[in-house]
């Protein structure tokens, strides 16, 4: 029997575990890290000291900083056991460094793009909202049209993050100099508060009055007030985690206070009234500010801003996402894990756990994105995954993968790397234009359609705020550790300094052009190497060698191969991850197959119209983040053929080609034969097909004219259309500039509707002066309702709506009169005692 440890090495132990379950709980990238504030001289950390030690106070924390790292596992000590097998912790990101590799090349193009943005054009409306003089005018698109300022708070994340990647002292600088201007202007503003919002002030006072309006993306008549102050919170949050700017810390704590005084003035009604507008992430950063400072007034805060009309279905283990808007749920369930791992809440971790089983196992596609039009549609039917141009949205992967992490250092499940994989090769990776730079918004899944990216001094989208971020954290799921377990999560040419441990590991590969990865291991040391094994990887196919002999490749319940020793200087391990082409079919079990090879998704340019000169570079208006040229016939996409779906044998390898594929005589149709597959993250400027249509040689005929006939009335319909608005839906209404008095919406069997006790209006564009028609969509079960319709404040029609259309949706035409001009405000106005709408469909036909 050992032993008693003295008292204050049982202390130190203790102190240790109890430091690494915080600090793994955190957010990954975020509080994950700063394992040198306790390496410092054996400092203690007190609780309320965000991170820095108690001793020394003046000294500036190295970035990545802010809870303490775990102490090596010993597992002779009695509290050795308990480090082994408690949480995970990620690295921080100034603990990793990239490697030769398409992630690398990406993480360079990204810093030049960071690089080439005005930071004084980005701090221009926090200056003028605190009546300070400003350096340059504000940006254009989102920037200026009442989200002002979203981008600044991702701008600080991103440079942030990019210095703690990198050591790039030209970016620290940057992203002190932007810390320094907020500091301003939040001293000019005098009460804590900091923000871009226009008009901001006056708005924040009405809702401090308890005088509140809120809908599902506006809060008293401002877009998304909530969710546009949580990229600067989390921006001042990161600013000082991986920056080690304490200025930041200092007003993030007080812009926090000023919230806590503003919110305290709203009952729970009016609270939870309010967080039906997208809020971001709102209620996690404040639990990360909690844990900062030591203070439980922040994680109360915390809570009352979780959405309890999400999470209460979450926790009952029902799904009810059909139809929400998906990015805005996404960040209040990465809330839930952290409420939830930082205060013991077990439902609230289940919930989380929970969202994610059912978004990742029933609303994900091949390349790990979700959503059409930015909403979940039904579990059981992808077809507006195929026919629409607006898939999967970038931002949601991007805080998909956050809670991945999350939930990954929770119990170390490879399950979670698995998709942490697959969503970062083939969406987050794929969503950059090499070389120039530049965003993309929406990834179509349909055929032969494309995608545009952002250009730095124009698009000022939400994907392009967190697009910043993405291409600057790629080193921070690479690697975990727990105790003196090492896992090896991506396969990811990286170098790795465990400072903890005294041991550096550099992965070097080709992965996955290669399909295998050499790890050097640098340092003399008894720990595990965990190993993931991939799903993609057969059962017994998976082979580790160390310094050339072969060691049992064993896989655990964790999905992971353990191999512990004695490790040397020098000493190498060498894994074989051999890569086997397969189908996936479409969730939905449609009859539409994505084609992989091992974590890869494979797609192939198309040429539908010939000659054709697409622009892929979005332009500055609102809506230039989609994809609007011509769209090709859905008919007219090539078709896989084959006698049975069993045809992932038929790819063949192009010799000295890597990942790149032909299969002779399987596709069909345009370009015929000549069809090459290659990752989806190499498709770039190009139409390109992703999820390919089946058919067996004798259904081909007939399936191909079933899709001329369910398209040829949409195509047509769009063809005359010459803008629209989904009603009810927050993109389409924000980009059609909403206005509203005593508005409402709802869903309706997984259609969207809009009503307002007074009135609500959209702003239409007709820059040709084509419009003659309104097309709009009711339901009967709005019989009775009595409205008028105004175009610019013309009366066009006195509607009262009734029961006797042959389906419960329909739609009615109104003629519109010659020159009402290139902007058309439609205005919906309720008779007295009535209602206008509900509304389902707005059109604008020539």
């Amino acid at each position: 029997m050992a032993a008693a440890p003295d008292k204050p090495a049982r202390r130190r132990a203790l102190q240790a575990a109890a430091v690494a379950v915080a600090a793994v709980a955190s957010p990954p990238g975020v509080a994950q890290a700063a394992e040198a504030l306790t390496a410092r001289a054996g400092k203690p950390v007190s609780p309320g000291s965000g991170g820095r030690a108690s001793s020394d106070a003046d000294a500036v924390p190295r970035p990545d900083a802010f809870p303490v790292e775990a102490a090596p596992a010993d597992n002779g000590h009695p509290d050795g056991d308990a480090l082994a097998n408690g949480p995970v912790a990620l690295f921080p990101l100034s603990a990793v460094r990239l490697g030769a590799s398409p992630f690398l090349e990406s993480q360079q193009t990204d810093l030049r793009y960071i690089m080439a943005l005005d930071a004084d054009r980005l701090l221009a409306p926090f200056l003028r909202e605190a009546g300070l003089p400003l350096k340059q005018p504000t940006y254009g698109n989102w920037e200026s049209s009442g989200l002002d300022g979203h981008m600044g708070g991702h701008y600080l994340s991103a440079l942030a993050m990019m210095y703690a990647a990198t050591g790039d002292t030209k970016v620290l600088d940057r992203l002190n100099y932007c810390v320094a201007e907020l500091k301003r202007c939040q001293q000019a503003n005098g009460d804590g508060y900091l923000g871009g919002i226009p008009g901001g002030a006056s708005a924040w006072r009405d809702i401090a009055q308890g005088k509140l309006q809120a809908d599902n993306f506006s809060v008293n008549g401002k877009w998304v007030p909530w969710y546009n102050l949580h990229k600067l919170y989390a921006g001042l949050r990161d600013a000082y985690t991986y920056g080690g700017n304490n200025d930041a810390r200092t007003m993030l704590i007080a812009l926090c206070d000023w919230t806590l005084d503003l919110t305290s003035h709203l009952n729970e009604e009016q609270m939870q009234s309010m967080l039906r507008s997208e809020h971001g992430g709102m209620n996690e950063v404040l639990a990360d500010i909690s844990q900062m400072t030591g203070q439980q007034k922040y994680m109360d805060l915390a809570i009352r801003f979780s959405h309890q009309a999400i999470l209460r279905p979450l926790e009952d283990g029902k799904d009810q996402l059909t139809g929400l808007h998906a990015n805005t749920q996404i960040p209040k369930v990465i809330g839930f894990k952290r409420i939830g791992d930082l205060t013991g809440r077990r439902e609230w971790q289940n919930a989380a756990r929970f969202f994610w089983q059912t978004v990742h196992d029933h609303r994900t596609v091949a390349i790990g994105g979700n959503s059409v039009k930015e909403h979940f549609h039904s579990e059981k039917d992808f077809s507006s995954m195929i026919e629409e141009v607006e898939g999967p949205e970038t931002c949601n992967t991007y805080n998909m993968l956050k809670l991945t992490a999350l939930l990954f250092t929770g119990d170390g499940d490879g399950a979670y790397a698995d998709y942490y994989e697959r969503a970062l090769y083939n969406h987050i990776l794929s969503s950059q234009r090499p070389h120039s730079g530049g965003f993309v918004y929406f990834t179509p899944m349909r055929p032969n359609h494309y995608r545009v990216y952002s250009q730095p001094q124009q698009a000022m989208w939400c994907c392009v705020g967190s697009g910043l971020e993405n291409h600057a954290k790629y080193g921070e799921f690479i690697y975990a550790h727990r105790g003196d377990q090492l896992y090896v999560n991506l396969f990811i040419p990286s170098t790795l300094d465990w400072r903890e441990q005294g041991v550096t590991l550099r992965q070097a590969n080709r992965f996955p052009d290669q399909d295998s990865s050499t790890i050097t291991v640098k340092g003399n040391k008894t720990f595990t190497l965990k190993i993931r094994h991939p799903g993609w990887v057969e059962r017994d196919a998976l082979r580790i060698a160390v310094n050339g002999k072969q060691v049992e490749a064993s896989i655990g319940a964790d999905r992971y191969v353990s191999v512990r020793r004695q490790w040397r200087d020098g000493d190498k391990v060498e894994i074989k991850l051999p890569m086997k082409t397969r189908l996936e079919q479409m969730p939905d079990k449609s009859s539409y197959y994505a084609v992989l090879h091992g974590p890869v998704v494979l797609a192939a340019k198309t040429d539908p119209f010939p000659n054709e000169k697409l622009n892929f570079l979005a332009d500055d208006s609102r809506m230039g983040h989609i994809a609007s040229g011509p769209i090709s016939p859905l008919e007219a996409a090539p078709v896989l053929v084959s006698d049975t779906a069993a045809f992932a044998g038929r790819f063949r390898a192009v010799p000295g080609r890597p990942l790149t594929f032909v299969a002779p005589g399987l596709v069909q149709g345009k370009p015929a034969g000549a069809t090459t597959f290659v990752p989806f993250f190499r498709v770039h400027d190009a139409r390109y097909v992703v999820y390919w249509p089946y058919s067996t040689p004798g259904d081909l005929k007939s399936k191909r004219a079933k899709a001329a006939e369910d398209e040829a009335e949409r195509l047509a319909l769009d063809a005359r259309t010459i803008d629209q608005v989904a009603p009810g839906e927050q993109q389409p209404e924000s980009d059609h500039f909403f206005k509203a008095d005593g508005a409402d919406a709802g869903i309706n069997k997984g259609r969207h509707w809009r009503h307002a006790s007074n009135w609500f209006s959209y702003e239409l564009s007709d820059r040709k002066g084509e419009g003659r028609l309104l097309r709009l969509t009711y339901s009967t079960l709005d019989a009775g309702r009595r409205f008028d319709i105004l175009v610019n404040d013309r009366l066009i029609a006195e509607v009262k709506l009734d029961a006797t259309a042959p389906q419960e949706l329909y739609t009615r035409d109104y003629p519109l009169p010659a020159g009402l001009g290139q902007k058309l405000v439609v205005k919906f106005v309720a008779r007295g005692g009535s209602i206008a709408g509900g509304l389902y469909g707005l059109r604008l036909l020539r």
